[in-house]
């Protein structure tokens, strides 16, 4: 009973109660979730309670929507009240959140029962995982591999089956690319389409929530209960929870499918990759799609666009964490600077104190002009590539990473290698466009993912050719055996 589909017809069908299944995914999640090291933290009383409750509204007929009584886990940068919130940080380990944050109030609205926390890169830095006071979380398809970052945690715990969906967060990629390794779906909304009240900042212009599954047509379901306005969000759009489930048609006829040159040039990702990426599109132009050359040509500087960009805002954002107010302080301070000084320094890890000195480099009074305002207007650029683009076609499909998942501390020493591998999704976040990661393929036995962009608050073109392509492949069928190996049967 793993995915999300299957959870909803069983509840309907009254074959089992959302206590019996929240209770069996509590058990999978203190074993399995903590041995892959995907879940960090359990709130089993209160989800069995609530549970109870969602039984209770089911006998009344009282059900909320899909994901009702259907067990979920966030990312542990998403605030619950009277929750620990750690963003796997030594500074944050004390914390424990006054009040709910909108993703929490919005699943528990659609009845859905938050188990817990999944595990994260700290402060939501990172593509592995690995940056975690809690250790690293392990791909489900090969443990002795990564499975992503920073949403790793949550990609893990879909691809395992320990819950049907999973939520996380996107600032550069950290949906799209765990989900590439763990072979789920990840979507990545448009920025302001989900609230980020209650989502702790790493840079705030580019951090938006969404989804794992296994299918897109579960996604939509997802992004239905936690989209909508949200007055204590100022970033928030003014736009209603959109109603996808019915743009999930099947028909790709006519739809316009861009390839960004610059995505599948020889030197990008490796080849084996490309080769499944673009059998990928070959079905979606079975399907009926017309498929059309695009460019994107500010493609070489977006990595470092975004690296400026994102560091300024992750340095002005951690400032608030100084040992005063809440969170880690550190003992026996001879003054306050002393106080601001060691408590950071033991509080942060290496990743985010790197990239708060290069964020506070480029925001000095300096450098400003030459780093933070240039790409600032390299931004400007980006956004209109993707305009450009978006003329000639409807959805723009490519890799989602350039390789696939590869072994723990494999790029320990070579934290640039990690920066570069963005090259695919960080365009999405600099310009605010939806995107979403499919499976599309394996590669050595690993999954593949491809990633589909599109306009800004067209969710819905997406997630309809993301389902035209699942109704065509069974790549999204596929399940880790905790050996590395797929399952047999997998399509090319």
């Amino acid at each position: 009973m793993e995915t999300l589909e299957a959870q909803r017809a069983a509840l309907e069908a009254s074959e089992l109660s959302s206590v019996e299944l929240v209770s069996s995914a509590l058990a999978r999640a203190e074993s399995e979730g903590r041995s892959l090291g995907a879940v960090v933290g359990l709130r089993a009383e209160a989800a069995l309670a609530e549970a109870e409750q969602s039984d209770e509204r089911r006998r009344a007929g009282e059900t909320r929507s899909p994901l009702e009584g259907t067990p979920v886990l966030l990312k542990d940068n998403m605030v619950m009240k009277g929750e620990p919130t750690t963003c796997a940080s030594r500074i944050l380990e004390p914390f424990v959140s006054p009040y709910d944050g909108s993703a929490a109030q919005c699943l528990q609205a659609a009845g859905a029962i938050i188990l817990g926390r999944a595990n994260m890169d700290e402060f939501a830095m990172g593509a592995t995982t690995e940056n975690s006071i809690f250790g690293p979380a392990r791909n489900p398809w090969d443990p002795e591999r990564t499975c992503g970052g920073s949403s790793g945690g949550s990609a893990a715990s879909v691809a395992a089956g320990l819950t049907g969906f999973a939520l996380g967060s996107d600032t550069g990629g950290s949906i799209r690319q765990p989900a590439s390794f763990c072979g789920v779906v990840g979507m990545k909304p448009t920025y302001g389409r989900v609230s980020r009240w209650g989502l702790v900042a790493f840079a705030s212009s580019l951090d938006q929530i969404g989804p794992f599954t296994h299918t897109a047509r579960e996604a939509a379901w997802v992004l239905e209960a936690i989209s909508g306005h949200d007055p204590r969000d100022s970033t928030s759009l003014p736009e209603a929870a959109p109603a996808l489930e019915s743009s999930l048609t099947g028909d790709v006829a006519g739809l316009r499918i861009g390839l960004p040159r610059e995505y599948f040039v020889d030197d990008g990702a490796e080849p084996g990759v490309i080769d499944a990426v673009r059998r990928g599109v070959a079905e979606l132009e079975a399907a009926g799609a017309q498929v059309v050359e695009v460019t994107l040509p500010h493609t070489p500087y977006v990595v470092s666009t975004y690296y400026l960009v994102a560091t300024a805002e992750a340095s002005s954002n951690l400032a608030r964490y100084d040992g005063a107010r809440f969170g880690r302080r550190a003992d026996e301070v001879r003054d306050l600077d002393d106080m601001y000084r060691r408590s950071r320094s033991e509080g942060f890890g290496a990743e985010v104190k790197r990239r708060i000195l290069l964020g506070t480099y480029v925001l000095s009074a300096g450098y400003f002009d030459a780093y933070y305002r240039k790409a600032q207007q390299v931004r400007t650029l980006v956004r209109g590539d993707f305009e450009a683009a978006f003329e000639a076609c409807d959805v723009i499909a490519g890799p989602t990473y350039p390789e696939v998942a590869f072994p723990i501390g494999a790029k320990n020493d070579d934290p640039v290698s990690l920066y570069l591998g963005d090259i695919y999704t960080v365009s999405a976040n600099l310009a605010g466009l939806p995107g979403i990661s499919l499976p599309c393929g394996q590669l050595g036995g690993l999954p593949v993912g491809m990633q589909l962009l599109g306009k800004a608050l067209d969710e819905a073109t997406l997630l309809r050719v993301a389902d035209a392509f699942q109704r065509r492949t069974d790549h999204h069928e596929q399940r880790p055996q905790g050996d590395g190996s797929a399952h047999a049967g997998n399509k090319a």
